[in-house]
């Protein structure tokens, strides 16, 4: 007798907590989701009706428990109020750096109420896009630039960008000025940060995500955060904030550099999990 669909999902969490899987039940369910072509409740809803199982569910279900990430498996990753494509040359966006998202739109109000009609921001280092995108989509008056440079990141930051308001500058962040990309009010960035030589454990992170967005540059993970800092203090408006994810080891470091560079009001910001995730600082005007 053919498996119904309900039989197959519980066959799944199986397949997937023995494999080691962090969420085999939700993974189970969504990769069933992805075979039917139906949103994650309609899909629980065919299961309690006795729906059959689809075929080639079991496949995608044997290639996630070899840990190939689901976001890889559904070529799509949910983030804030986006859906996502993604692959194999771009970093997964998290949900914890939707914390950055919020931080941004929140200084971007800031300047609006203080009379400025399309608050500028740029993300450096944009990769899938999630960031300026999500700015962009939530705050359709601001005016937003991302900024890539990976050959296969680019392939999935064009798409996602494809028709939204966001502009692409295709460069090093490292390199851009005033005269390549104008002055912002708000520069965030989720820079790469995990120190060489600390070799991620989870094999979707360290097999999946390329190491252009992971590795820092140094035992410290501080060469690339403190290059977005650099191209911040150049580009940055009077007044204008800077906004960093960062790793929760990295918070003394951050702070200490964000002040060297002239930065001051350095916050350090909480994401969902309770853990010190994101930094914002202001870089004051002349005589500030």
């Amino acid at each position: 007798m053919a498996a119904t669909l309900a039989q197959a999902i519980a066959w799944g969490r199986s397949r997937l907590l023995r494999a080691g899987v962090a969420s085999p039940d939700a993974d189970a369910v969504l990769l069933a989701a992805h075979t039917l072509g139906l949103g994650r409740g309609d899909t629980e809803a065919r299961a309690i009706l006795g729906a059959p199982e689809p075929d080639g569910y079991r496949d995608l279900v044997e290639r996630r428990a070899r840990r190939e990430p689901l976001q890889h498996i559904t070529g799509t990753a949910p983030f804030r109020q986006l859906e996502l494509a993604v692959g194999p040359g771009v970093f997964v966006p998290r949900p914890e750096t939707e914390l950055l998202v919020q931080l941004t739109l929140d200084l971007v109000r800031v300047w609006r109420e203080a009379g400025e009609t399309h608050p500028g921001v740029i993300d450096l280092g944009t990769g899938s896009g999630a960031i300026a995108l999500a700015v962009a989509s939530e705050d359709p008056a601001s005016r937003v630039t991302a900024v890539e440079r990976e050959p296969a990141a680019l392939e999935w930051t064009r798409r996602n960008l494809a028709g939204s308001r966001v502009r692409l500058l295709e460069a090093d962040y490292r390199d851009v000025t005033v005269e390549s990309a104008g002055r912002f009010c708000v520069v965030v960035t989720n820079p790469p940060y995990v120190p060489d030589g600390e070799i991620p454990e989870d094999p979707e992170v360290r097999d999946y995500d390329p190491p252009t967005a992971l590795y820092g540059g140094d035992e410290t993970g501080m060469t690339f955060p403190c290059a977005a800092m650099d191209t911040a203090v150049r580009i940055l408006r009077p007044g204008g904030s800077f906004v960093m994810e960062h790793a929760e080891s990295q918070v003394a470091a951050v702070a200490r550099a964000l002040w060297d560079r002239g930065f001051r009001d350095i916050r350090m910001h909480h994401d969902l999990t309770d853990r010190p995730r994101a930094t914002t600082a202001t870089l004051p005007g002349p005589g500030g």
